[in-house]
């Protein structure tokens, strides 16, 4: 079955090494240093920090796993090589991870799957990839984000199909269980957004979104603004497609665009189609277009 996750902190080096292009390097400044987070995308360990922000071994934005992901049905696995080539998509991929020298123990496993067995029971009980507690689930990744050979047989896999691929961290047995089209995320300049605010259908079309922290938005603030404080992320970041559409347009800013871009990238990993990022924040939107704004 397919499971939930948590926010988790990152210990193991071999997760650094493989995530060599899987997810950008992503810090969340504010006024201070903040602690930071890691993505989901793949190898995680597996220490639960509710509501928290959490530490990683290095500067990174941590991924919540989809919601969606644990509605999808434990597919009967069959097995492939894999053949043909991924376009400009996304997939949903879970796996588990054996040394490379226990060939006989990913046959093992193979045997296993085939005959019904579901790949993230093994996971959990066999993989050594600290993805294992979530029962190997590495969530939506793009092309870009994984080592090449991990590419090459996930986005050439059918659907809900076992796909086995070596590495230079072992033998991966992988399954894509679904597709959807990859997602935009842009700059926004803050007189081109000035402008969409004019429009009255604007804030009733898009979805606006401020990460700075309360102290922050009481000395200046935008119209139609949620404000999702980034130092409470533990408290929304779990549930965030409960309480926005990752269908509408998405606005996210913060005092000088640095914290919402790095939100914004973590939002395209919770599905979010279309996300803006408010070029210099608040800050050069008050400097550049509304001087009525206070800075501070």
């Amino acid at each position: 079955m397919l499971r939930g996750s948590h926010l988790l902190p990152i210990t193991s080096p071999t997760l650094s090494s493989f995530k060599q292009s899987l997810f950008p390097t992503l810090t969340l400044l504010s006024s201070r240093r903040l602690s930071t987070f890691a993505s989901l995308q793949t190898f995680l360990p597996n220490t639960h920090k509710p509501n928290s922000l959490l530490h990683l071994h290095s500067r990174s934005l941590k991924r919540v796993p989809p919601p969606m992901a644990s509605r999808f049905p434990c597919p009967k696995a069959s097995f492939s090589g894999g053949s043909s080539s991924g376009g400009e998509r996304e997939i949903l991929v879970q796996h588990l991870l054996v040394k490379e020298d226990d060939l006989k123990l990913l046959l093992e496993l193979q045997r296993r799957i085939s005959q019904g067995e579901d790949i993230s029971d093994l996971a959990v009980e066999y993989s050594i990839c600290p993805s294992k507690k979530e029962g190997g689930m590495l969530g939506w990744v793009r092309k870009g984000q994984m080592v090449p050979e991990f590419e090459e047989a996930a986005f050439g896999s059918p659907l809900n199909r076992v796909i086995r691929c070596k590495t230079k961290f072992g033998w991966h047995l992988l399954q894509v269980l679904s597709e959807r089209e990859e997602s935009s995320l842009q700059e926004i300049q803050p007189d081109d957004f000035h402008i969409k605010m004019q429009d009255p259908n604007f804030l009733e079309e898009a979805q606006l979104i401020d990460v700075r922290e309360p102290e922050e938005v009481s000395q200046a603030s935008l119209p139609g603004f949620q404000v999702f404080p980034l130092r409470q992320f533990g408290s929304w970041g779990p549930d965030i497609t409960s309480k926005i559409d990752p269908q509408k347009d998405t606005y996210v800013m913060c005092h000088h665009g640095m914290r919402s871009l790095q939100v914004a990238k973590w939002l395209q990993t919770q599905g979010f189609r279309r996300i803006f990022n408010l070029s210099g924040g608040i800050h050069a939107y008050a400097t550049k277009v509304d001087p009525s704004i206070p800075t501070y």
